[in-house]
């Protein structure tokens, strides 16, 4: 690959990562060049396989497209690649960094469920589901972070950091779930766990009306609070992330933000506020990582 074509390659995911994954984009503004160039191929590989449900008419469609990812992430891994816009700056990023395939896997294979019509069953499924989705995509991101491929075989970082940055993603995730619920109702999705909506007697089908329920604010309070304990066992785990990797947990600032966000609507997920993003946040995230914590 010639580098005029890398070049088009990098400013393609950069300019998707820009428009569709905002929040990721300003995270990595805070990481060096060529770290922040292997992040946006990461980041722009996770775009391609989360918007699978949207871009095909039939569940099969989307399994079928999830298994060209899954092929092309094995044929990375065997020295081969494919030509795609992300697929080619991802293998770069991956043999740069010696990420480990086996969260790709996970993160491939937890999509899948996006295929399905039915709700998570409860809760432990919905964080089962974004740990396996967001959780290995940021496990990910430390791993080109943390200098690994610079490492001899063998040695790796602190393991503490693995479950404390899953869980600030997986966080993070949450919330993104509690606020596109207008999003995904119109595409009838839903996310919220079958057995929160059970408990506080909202249909699923009432969800597609667009407009609060009684008993929706206390299932988006249950799902909020599991964010928040998520948010404060990493912090316990991990008060101050090494400087190299402080990028990695930056999402805990943001998620922090829309919990906020989330109780001054009063947990009404179809208020319009919700869909204002909280003011300042790149000076959030300037503020968190000059003080070196989230």
């Amino acid at each position: 690959m010639n580098s005029t074509t890398a070049e088009a390659d990098a400013a393609y995911c950069l300019d998707q990562v820009r428009r569709f994954d905002r929040d990721r984009y300003l995270t990595a503004l805070f990481v060096a060049p060529q770290a922040r160039a292997d992040l946006m191929a990461l980041y722009a590989f996770n775009l391609e396989v989360a918007k699978t449900r949207e871009m095909v008419r039939e569940p099969m469609m989307g399994l079928v497209r999830l298994q060209w990812w899954r092929d092309c992430i094995a044929e990375i891994y065997t020295g081969s690649e494919r030509r795609h816009q992300v697929a080619q700056p991802l293998a770069a990023a991956v043999r740069r960094h010696r990420l480990s395939r086996e969260h790709f896997d996970r993160l491939i294979d937890a999509r899948e469920q996006d295929m399905s019509p039915e709700p998570p069953v409860d809760l432990p499924a919905l964080v089962a589901y974004t740990d396996a989705t967001a959780g290995n995509l940021g496990l990910l991101a430390v791993e080109v972070l943390d200098g690994r491929g610079t490492r001899p075989p063998g040695a790796c970082p602190d393991v503490a950091l693995a479950p404390a940055a899953s869980g600030v993603w997986t966080a993070h995730a949450l919330t993104g779930l509690l606020r596109a619920v207008p999003h995904h109702a119109r595409q009838h999705r839903i996310y919220l766990p079958q057995s929160l909506l059970t408990k506080h007697q909202v249909a699923p089908r009432e969800l597609l009306d667009l407009r609060s329920r009684p008993g929706l604010a206390a299932v988006a309070r249950g799902i909020a609070e599991e964010a928040e304990r998520l948010l404060d066992e990493s912090g316990r785990i991990v008060a101050r992330p090494p400087k190299p990797l402080l990028p990695a947990f930056l999402p805990a600032t943001l998620a922090h933000a829309y919990l906020r966000q989330l109780r001054r609507a009063g947990y009404d997920l179809f208020d319009s506020r919700l869909q204002e993003l909280p003011p300042g946040r790149i000076w959030r995230l300037l503020f968190a990582s000059l003080r070196g914590r989230v």
